[in-house]
């Protein structure tokens, strides 16, 4: 079992997801003594007989006062039997931008909807992006359960609904899990609640403890994009020429034979240099510098691959977008592509379907795409990049299209065909 998992959460506004964050932290004693004596302190301004575990963690000032979650904040905690990475997402529609950033590391998502109010517009948005992005595994926590008398019949009927929703965006059965739980008072979060006895699932803390989750991709093809190029130039490095950045996929080690792209040229891996020393091997999230056997004219934005395994070079992509701009997209639009540690003019030639996440249908030949949209694409790039598609490689198949007139951040971009 992998001893860390990256998780990401998301839901509607006012499903309580910063409280059932607040939760987990404090049921694992992962909160500081001053923290929950500022939140206790707080709690009592407010008039609360009990802290408010939500002031845990919606830390900007901005967030306190409105009682939402505006930015993506990491939380970190661990129990004994596993850390954790979460990535904490807003739930306000304007905001979906921020759940793509929040998912596109996530191994698993909690999506939260109000016991109440069951599964909601904004939550098949959620689950359609986290679909999109190749999320593996998700958990419906049905929240503020207690509000509706922990009754099992408006459990039973939100979990059957959502899971259906997530069968038709592509999970199978088992890899989608359904647990009531009161994030206020701590029901089904990391104990399990006596006032559930219909329930015979694990808390939520043991499924996140427990669940099977992939390692990190280090058997995927070695992919490197170049962020720097040293070259030092002393009397003691007189002939140093390094290429620093930080492995995208796959694994390194000195001897092997790769491929620099887009101009394919061909070399060997002589050294592989870190700030401690030189490494035998390196994978995936490790920060390099590689030395190779060939003094070839590489530069920022390049990539190297191995042999054998590069990933196509084009200048034209058909891709996935998750409209992230109030810009509104039309055919014919000028942007700027940011591949790894390259960016290249492109041109948006044609829309060629829109996702509506609600009906789980496309509408073929789009005007436009608008804020949240999911649409697919096709560009014609001024220069070639080398591409995987992103379902075999996430890290070098994702992109960013950029406004070259603000540097605004328009689309997160996925390479391929995939729509959910």
């Amino acid at each position: 079992m992998s001893s860390l998992l990256r998780l990401a959460t998301a839901g509607s506004v006012d499903d309580g997801k910063s409280t059932l964050v607040g939760r987990l932290l404090y049921d694992t004693k992962s909160v500081l003594a001053d923290q929950l004596d500022a939140v206790t302190r707080a709690s009592v301004d407010k008039g609360l007989s009990t802290p408010d575990l939500s002031l845990l963690v919606d830390g900007l000032r901005s967030e306190r006062e409105q009682g939402i979650t505006i930015d993506v904040a990491y939380r970190y905690f661990a129990t004994p039997r596993r850390s954790f990475v979460l990535a904490d997402t807003p739930g306000h529609v304007q905001y979906t931008r921020n759940t793509v950033t929040g998912a596109s590391t996530a191994q698993l998502a909690v999506l939260l909807v109000d016991a109440r109010k069951g599964v909601v517009e904004q939550t098949r948005r959620h689950a359609a992006v986290l679909a999109l992005l190749g999320v593996p595994r998700l958990v419906l926590a049905v929240n503020k359960i207690d509000l509706v008398d922990f009754d099992e019949e408006t459990f039973s009927v939100i979990a059957k609904e959502f899971t259906a929703h997530a069968e038709s965006l592509g999970y199978d059965h088992g890899s989608v899990v359904t647990i009531p739980v009161s994030a206020l008072e701590g029901d089904n979060v990391a104990t399990t609640s006596e006032r559930t006895p219909w329930y015979d699932g694990p808390t939520l803390l043991a499924h996140l403890e427990t669940v099977p989750v992939a390692s990190d991709p280090h058997e995927a093809a070695f992919r490197f994009p170049v962020q720097y190029v040293i070259r030092p130039r002393t009397p003691e490095y007189l002939d140093y020429r390094g290429y620093a950045g930080q492995i995208a996929a796959g694994t390194i080690r000195p001897g092997d034979e790769i491929v620099v792209l887009p101009a394919g040229l061909r070399s060997t891996v002589e050294r592989i240099d870190t700030a401690d020393g030189p490494l035998d091997e390196a994978g995936a999230g490790t920060s390099v510098t590689l030395l190779l056997a060939d003094d070839l004219d590489i530069s920022r934005g390049d990539l190297i691959a191995v042999a054998g395994r590069q990933p196509r070079v084009t200048d034209e992509l058909t891709a996935t977008l998750c409209w992230l701009s109030s810009k509104q997209l039309k055919p014919g639009a000028r942007v700027l592509v940011k591949h790894g540690t390259r960016t290249v003019q492109a041109i948006v030639t044609e829309l060629t379907a829109r996702f509506d996440e609600q009906t789980l249908s496309s509408v073929d030949d789009p005007d436009s795409l608008d804020l949240n949209d999911i649409g697919r694409v096709e560009l014609r790039l001024a220069e070639p990049l080398g591409v995987d598609d992103y379902t075999d490689s996430p890290r070098t198949g994702a992109f960013l299209v950029i406004d070259p007139k603000d540097g605004d951040t328009l689309a997160a971009g996925l390479v391929g065909e995939r729509l959910p």
